[in-house]
């Protein structure tokens, strides 16, 4: 844990320092921010392994400052929000939120959620060239190729994509990829997953032969190959 660095943006002082006390214990390198301008600078100065980002703090509010990393990063963000709104959740994943938590939280929850980027991360690390068939998705170069023809391809379009050839062979519903791809709390319908497989469909599979991406009726979806 220890070369895992995190960015904790929350005006709340003794809600920052508390979570630091906590992700410090568990060998965790935590930089503190207390406005949305702070934070901003600390995302662009410095490389993180994680954000937690809460959306009510002065300067930039967290929304906004979560649209400008994702204009030049893919660091995962979690959003911290005190307000139950679904709006405002929504509006967070829009923006490039990769997960959300509304306060008050458990610890426990918070720290569980970061294992699992935790666990991405060390995924990631060890495929930075996933090949399947004729497709290769880069994650030095965060593209996709196949054939040799580059497809361009949303952010949740490309997690969609890497969290299927990373389980090559092995069919995931829509739930896990719900909860691998949008996060924990996604309270949305699991439709989105069915409407972003089509996207990906029409990108990747159109005008080739060998389909990549099936559909396991009643399941979910796999990619085989060899």
């Amino acid at each position: 844990m220890k070369d895992f660095k995190i960015l904790l943006v929350e005006d709340e002082k003794l809600m920052s320092m508390f979570v630091e006390m906590e992700l410090n214990h568990e060998g965790y390198k935590v930089d503190l921010a207390y406005d949305g301008r702070d934070g901003l600078n600390k995302a662009e100065e410095n490389q993180y392994d994680l954000i937690l980002l809460d959306i009510m703090i002065p300067g930039l509010n967290g929304i906004e400052v979560c649209r400008r990393i994702r204009q030049t990063s893919l660091v995962p963000i979690i959003m911290l929000t005190a307000k139950s709104d679904i709006s405002d959740k929504v509006l967070g994943l829009d923006v490039g939120a990769n997960d959300y938590l509304t306060k008050p939280f458990a610890i426990e929850e918070l720290l569980a959620r970061i294992r699992v980027y935790q666990r991405n991360k060390s995924i990631s690390n060890n495929r930075d060239e996933i090949k399947v068939k004729d497709i290769v998705l880069d994650n030095k170069a965060h593209n996709v190729k196949r054939n040799g023809k580059e497809i361009e391809l949303t952010k949740k379009e490309y997690d969609l994509l890497e969290m299927l050839l990373i389980n090559k062979d092995v069919v995931l519903t829509r739930a896990q990829l719900i909860e691998k791809v949008w996060g924990y709390d996604y309270m949305g319908d699991t439709n989105v997953v069915d409407v972003f497989i089509r996207y990906l469909r029409s990108k990747i599979d159109d005008g080739f032969e060998d389909k990549l991406i099936t559909t396991v009726r009643g399941v979910g979806y796999v990619v085989k190959g060899e």
